[in-house]
């Protein structure tokens, strides 16, 4: 293997002048900087980033660490959206970006804090953690930069930085979308009971049903853990004893399992009943019938998280959390019930 020794060597000059070259100093002048890479690259040289980094006081990597990623529905792009948002960011810095895949057993044998340690990540964006998660509180007090997705983190921690909608005014908004179309006979298919998405668009469900004056009872929400085949369970089970106007579900793949179990139970959507989704999936415009639901921009919030981190990184950030827009995405799967 090429040594930057023998690059130094061959170009004629020292190893901090070719150190220099690939860390694009702007004091080596561009003609030695082009002898080097030339040379580099006849004596296929490439530079250890992760020595570097080791060596360096400085940790230039980022870690995006997403969790639960083998569980995730083919039909739920989400993950590789946001990855995308990471890397277009990452691309444009000084910093190298690392991916890390976990699931649910390597977290109770590593913690977050190992994973960044072992492999020198001098700040990580977490995504798919949970409020519950056994290292939460672990990554709450760490000494290394985190961005959290879809979680407001509480915490005088001045290391710690998280990005997401405003998913209070998102679920009101969606709710409120329903009521305002005099639907009353609603039920809330929400997500994973413990994640504080779910709590969040709940509270925002429950603000728009207080604004109306109508309660919303707990036997009208049904949790289905954010799974398409559990809200098909449960929206099958729950049509056998009743029909709604409306589901309201905290996500498009829910929605997806409500709509089988209403088409299967011989029910036309919007005409009997009225369904609402969560995210604007790909597939959720070609849905039978496309589906009305809430946009997350997955990029966007992506690549603020590793902006944010960057900032958090190099103790420049102005705020520790940043709210992405969100937008309501009316199509055909919810009707007006004329009174």
């Amino acid at each position: 293997m090429t040594t930057i020794k023998e690059v130094a060597k061959q170009a004629g000059v020292s190893i901090s002048v070719v150190s220099k070259a690939f860390n694009n100093y702007a004091d080596i002048k561009e003609e030695t900087r082009q002898r080097i890479f030339a040379v580099a690259n006849e004596l296929n040289y490439t530079p250890n980033i992760v020595a570097k980094n080791l060596s360096s006081k400085k940790q230039m990597t980022f870690g995006l660490i997403t969790s639960g990623v083998l569980n995730n529905n083919e039909k739920d792009n989400n993950a590789f959206d946001v990855f995308k948002g990471v890397y277009t960011a990452v691309s444009e810095s000084q910093y190298e970006l690392s991916i890390f895949l976990i699931d649910s057993q390597s977290q109770k044998q590593k913690s977050y804090v190992q994973y960044c340690r072992e492999r020198n990540i001098g700040g990580a964006i977490l995504q798919g953690i949970r409020t519950d998660d056994q290292y939460y509180k672990e990554l709450i007090n760490t000494n290394i930069p985190c961005v959290v997705l879809d979680i407001m983190t509480e915490t005088d921690n001045g290391l710690i930085g998280s990005v997401s909608i405003d998913n209070v005014k998102a679920g009101k908004k969606i709710a409120g979308y329903l009521l305002e179309r005099n639907h009353r006979d609603i039920v809330v298919m929400a997500g994973t009971e413990e994640t504080y998405v779910n709590s969040e668009r709940l509270k925002g469900a429950r603000q728009a049903f207080q604004e109306h004056r109508i309660v919303l009872e707990d036997d009208r929400i049904l949790h289905a853990d954010f799974s398409e085949q559990k809200a098909y369970r449960l929206a099958k089970a729950y049509l056998q004893e009743s029909q709604p106007t409306a589901f309201l579900c905290f996500s498009d793949l829910m929605a997806f399992g409500v709509i089988k179990a209403i088409q299967e139970k011989g029910l036309r959507i919007p005409e009997d009943i009225s369904v609402t989704g969560f995210d604007d999936l790909v597939l959720s415009r070609y849905s039978q019938p496309s589906l009305t639901t809430i946009r997350q921009d997955f990029m966007e919030i992506g690549r603020l998280s590793a902006v944010l981190l960057q900032d958090l990184k190099e103790s420049k950030a102005e705020k520790h959390h940043i709210y992405v827009e969100h937008q309501l995405v009316e199509r055909e799967s919810v009707k007006t019930i004329l009174t």
